[in-house]
C-alpha cells in the first residue's frame, strides 16, 4: 500500500467494502435513515426551557423571582381601538370588552380576565387575560378574539402576548421551512444537472443530501434529552446539510467520473476517488466540525443546540460519502452517466474539465503580484463597512410586519407604555419588614423617573409570601431594542438602585432584569467572547492544514483567506441590515443593527464550509506538485482541473443560502444573505485569483519545511501525473 493510500486508509477502505458488498452497504444506509426518522416519530424533541436562556445580572433577577413565586404568570392582551385610526364608540368598545370577558372565561387555561382599563386620551381600551402557565393553548383565545372583531366591524379587536406571538412565529417558521424544503431540491436537482448532464449522476447528490438532512433531523430527537433543541435547529440542519452533502459526493463523482473517462475500471476509479477526493472530504469535514466546536465556547444553550445539529448533519453527509456513495457508484458503473441530456450532455463535454478556468487563470498565473493586490483592494472594500457593525439581540423590530400580533404589540408599546418595555428591580431582604424595602423602591421609582430612565406610573410593588423578596416593574419610555432603552438599563444599575438601595441595611441582594436587560446582558456576555470564538476556530483550523498538507505556508494562507471571507461577510452584513441596502429587493425593513449571534454563526459556518473547497482544490495541486510539476504548473493545471466542480459546489451552497434569504423571518435572511455573498466571492475572487496568486508568488517555498521531489517535466502527462501521486 502506498504512502497516499496510507493517508487515505479510513475513506479508501470504506469505499472498497462498499463496492465490492454494494447491497449491503446500501441497505444499512437505508436502515441508518428509516431508524433516524422512527426516533423522531417515537421520541419528542427537547426544547430549551426559559431558565436555560438565563445570562448575567438579568437571570439571577428572574432566578430570584423563581425561587420567591413571584415571576408573573403569562398575560394575553386585547387592544381595542377605532378602525378607522380615530377614537372609539365608548359604548360599542366596552361591549366588545364585555364579550371578550365572557368568551375568555370559559376557556380552559385563562384564571382571570382583568377589568377593561383605557388609556390616557380616551383612544384605546386594554383588557388583561392571565393564564395558568406558558403551556396553556392560545389557539381557542385567538379564535375568541376573532369572534368578537367580526360581530364589531367599526372596532379593531386584536390580541397580542408572549404566547400568542411564539404561536405566529412558529406558525410562521413552520410555513417557511417548508417552502425551503420543498424549494431547495429542485433548484439543487437542476445544478446538478448542469453539472453532469445526465439524470442518475445529477440525482445521487440531491438523493445523499436528503437522505443525510432527514437521518440529521431523527438522531437530534435522543441527542435533545442531554443537549435541548431550539425551534431553529431544523432550518440549520436543512440549510447546512443540503449545502455539504451535495458537496462532498460531488467531489466525489466527479473523481471517480474523471477515472473511468481516463480507462479505469469501475472498482478502481471508486478506490481512486477514495484515496484522493474522499481523503479531501475527510479533511475538509473534520475541518467544518473543528469550527462548529467553537460555538460551544459560547456556553449559550442557542449556539450549543446549533453546534450539535450542524456538527451531526456534517458527520453523517462524510459519512454516507465514504460509504453509500462507493457503493451506488460500484453498483451502477457506467449507467450513472444515464440516461443523459442531450443538449446538457454535449456543452458539458465540450466545456470540459476546467475549459473556461483555463483562460481566466492565465493572467492570475503570469501576473500574481498584480491579481493579488486588485483582489486585496476589492475584498478590503467590501470588509471596511463591518468596522462600524452593531450587534442586538432579536426583538420586535426583527419580526415580520405583517404578523397581526407583532403589529399588535407595537400599538400597545405606544399606547399603554407600561406594556412596552420594562425593567425589573428584585430585591432580597435581611429581614421580614416589608415597609422599609417597599418604601425605598417607590423612592427608586421617583429617583429613576427624575433621570429619564423610565416613566413614573406608581408602579405597585409586590412581595413575596415570607417577605423576603420584593420587586418593582418600572416602565421604560423607548422602544425596546433601542440605545435609549439599554441606556437606561445601564442607569439604573450604575446609578440610580445602588444610589436608592445601597445604604438599606434591609437590603441583602438586587439585580435589574427584564426583557431589555436580557438583550443587553446577552449582547455584552456574546461580545465578550466572540473573539475567543474567532481564535479558537482560526488556530484550531489552521493546525489541521499544517498536519493535513505538512505546510506552514499552505496553513498560513487558508488562515489569511478565511480571514478575508468572514471580513468579506461581515461587511455584506452591515451594509445590508443595518445600513438597509437592499431592502425592497429583499423585502424587510432595517432594523439598524445585525442580529448578535449570527455574525458569530455565518463565521463559523463560512470557515467550514469554504475549507471544503478549498482542501479539495489544494489536494489536486498537491497530487502535481507530488508527481513532479513546478508548483506554477501544478498550481495552473490543479484549479483548472477542479474549478469546474467547485463552481457547482459553490453554485449549490449559494443557491440554498440565498432561497433562505428570500424566506420572512429575519434571521434567515440574515443567514441566507451572509453566507450566499461570502461563500460566492469566496470562490470566485479568493480561491480562484488571490489562492492561485499567493501560491505562484511563494513557489516552492509554499511547501515549507519539506521541498517537492521532481521527475522530468517532459514524463509528465496528466494520466502519469495521477498514477506517480497514487504510487509515491
Amino acid at each position: 500500500m502506498t504512502s497516499r493510500s496510507r493517508l487515505s486508509t479510513i475513506p479508501t477502505r470504506a469505499a472498497r467494502w462498499s463496492a465490492l458488498h454494494p447491497w449491503r452497504a446500501i441497505g444499512a444506509w437505508l436502515a441508518l435513515v428509516v431508524a433516524a426518522v422512527a426516533l423522531a416519530a417515537l421520541i419528542p424533541t427537547e426544547q430549551p426551557t426559559s431558565a436555560d436562556y438565563r445570562t448575567g445580572e438579568s437571570g439571577r433577577a428572574a432566578t430570584m423571582l423563581d425561587d420567591a413565586g413571584l415571576d408573573s404568570p403569562p398575560v394575553e392582551n386585547v387592544l381595542i381601538n377605532s378602525a378607522d385610526g380615530g377614537e372609539p364608540d365608548r359604548r360599542d368598545a366596552e361591549r366588545a370588552a364585555a364579550e371578550i370577558a365572557d368568551r375568555m372565561g370559559v376557556i380552559d387555561g385563562v384564571t382571570e380576565v382583568g377589568a377593561p382599563v383605557w388609556n390616557a386620551d380616551s383612544t384605546a381600551m386594554l383588557v388583561p387575560i392571565t393564564l395558568e402557565d406558558s403551556s396553556v393553548d392560545v389557539v381557542p383565545m385567538m379564535a375568541a378574539t376573532d369572534a368578537v372583531q367580526a360581530d364589531h366591524p367599526g372596532l379593531q379587536v386584536a390580541q397580542a402576548g408572549n404566547d400568542s406571538i411564539d404561536e405566529a412565529i412558529n406558525e410562521r417558521v413552520g410555513e417557511d421551512l417548508r417552502r425551503a424544503e420543498v424549494t431547495s431540491i429542485p433548484i439543487t436537482f437542476a445544478l446538478m444537472l448542469l453539472a453532469f448532464g445526465a439524470l442518475i449522476a445529477a440525482g445521487i447528490p440531491v438523493l445523499l443530501a436528503a437522505t443525510s438532512v432527514a437521518a440529521t433531523i431523527g438522531i437530534i430527537a435522543p441527542i435533545s434529552l442531554l443537549v435541548p433543541a431550539e425551534p431553529t435547529v431544523t432550518s440549520m440542519i436543512v440549510l447546512i446539510g443540503m449545502a455539504v452533502g451535495v458537496d462532498y459526493s460531488l467531489f466525489y463523482l466527479k473523481r471517480e467520473r474523471e477515472e473511468r473517462a481516463a480507462g479505469r475500471s469501475t472498482l478502481d476509479a471508486v478506490e481512486i476517488a477514495a484515496q484522493t477526493s474522499g481523503h479531501a472530504i475527510l479533511v475538509s469535514g473534520a475541518a467544518v466540525i473543528a469550527s462548529l466546536v467553537g460555538l460551544f465556547l459560547m456556553t449559550d444553550v442557542t449556539f450549543n443546540s446549533l453546534a450539535v445539529g450542524a456538527i451531526t448533519v456534517v458527520a453523517v453527509a462524510v459519512l454516507g460519502s465514504i460509504t453509500v456513495l462507493p457503493a451506488l457508484l460500484a453498483k451502477l458503473g457506467r449507467w450513472v452517466d444515464r440516461p443523459r441530456v442531450p443538449l446538457l450532455w454535449r456543452v458539458n463535454r465540450r466545456i470540459g474539465r476546467g475549459g473556461i478556468s483555463r483562460r481566466l487563470l492565465g493572467p492570475v498565473v503570469r501576473h500574481p503580484m498584480v491579481a493579488l493586490l486588485l483582489a486585496a483592494a476589492m475584498l478590503l472594500g467590501l470588509a471596511i463597512p463591518a468596522l462600524s457593525m452593531k450587534t442586538h439581540e432579536a426583538g420586535l423590530d426583527t419580526l415580520p410586519g405583517d404578523i397581526p400580533q407583532v403589529a399588535t404589540t407595537r400599538t400597545l408599546a405606544t399606547e399603554f407604555p407600561q406594556e412596552g418595555a420594562t425593567a425589573t428591580v428584585v430585591v432580597r431582604s435581611a429581614s421580614d419588614d416589608r415597609t422599609i424595602v417597599a418604601d425605598a423602591l417607590g423612592d427608586l421609582e421617583q429617583a429613576a423617573a427624575e433621570t429619564g430612565a423610565v416613566t413614573a406610573t406608581d408602579a405597585q410593588v409586590r412581595t413575596s409570601a415570607d417577605g423576603s423578596t420584593s420587586v418593582i416593574d418600572l416602565a421604560i419610555p423607548y422602544e425596546e431594542e433601542s440605545e435609549q432603552a439599554e441606556d437606561a438599563v445601564r442607569t439604573l444599575r450604575e446609578d440610580v438602585v445602588p444610589d436608592a438601595l445601597g445604604e438599606v441595611d434591609q437590603v441583602a441582594e438586587w439585580a435589574v432584569g427584564g426583557s431589555v436587560a436580557k438583550a443587553l446582558d446577552d449582547t455584552e456576555e456574546f461580545q465578550e467572547r466572540l473573539p475567543w470564538v474567532i481564535g479558537f476556530v482560526l488556530l484550531l483550523t489552521l493546525l489541521m492544514m499544517a498536519r493535513s498538507f505538512r505546510s506552514i505556508p499552505i496553513a498560513l494562507i487558508s488562515t489569511l483567506l478565511n480571514i478575508a471571507s468572514v471580513g468579506v461577510a461581515f461587511g455584506l452584513l452591515t451594509l445590508v441590515f443595518q445600513d438597509g441596502v437592499g431592502e425592497s429587493l429583499l423585502d424587510f425593513a432595517s432594523p439598524g443593527y445585525v442580529i448578535s449571534w449570527i455574525p458569530l454563526f455565518v463565521m463559523v459556518v463560512l470557515v467550514g464550509l469554504s475549507m471544503d473547497y478549498h482542501v479539495f482544490v489544494l489536494s489536486r495541486i498537491k497530487e502535481y506538485v507530488d508527481a513532479g510539476l513546478p508548483t506554477r504548473s501544478a498550481v495552473q493545471r490543479g484549479i483548472a482541473d477542479t474549478a469546474g466542480t467547485v463552481t457547482s459546489a459553490a453554485a449549490v451552497m449559494v443557491s440554498v443560502f440565498a432561497l433562505f434569504a428570500t424566506l420572512s423571518m429575519m434571521e434567515m435572511k440574515m443567514l441566507g444573505v451572509g453566507l450566499a455573498a461570502a461563500i460566492l466571492i469566496d470562490a470566485t475572487l479568493i480561491r480562484l485569483v488571490a489562492l492561485p496568486a499567493l501560491l505562484v508568488l511563494l513557489g516552492d517555498r509554499v511547501w515549507w519545511p519539506r521541498r517537492p521531489v521532481r521527475t522530468p517535466a517532459e514524463a509528465v502527462t496528466t494520466d502519469r501525473v495521477v498514477a506517480a501521486a497514487l504510487q509515491r
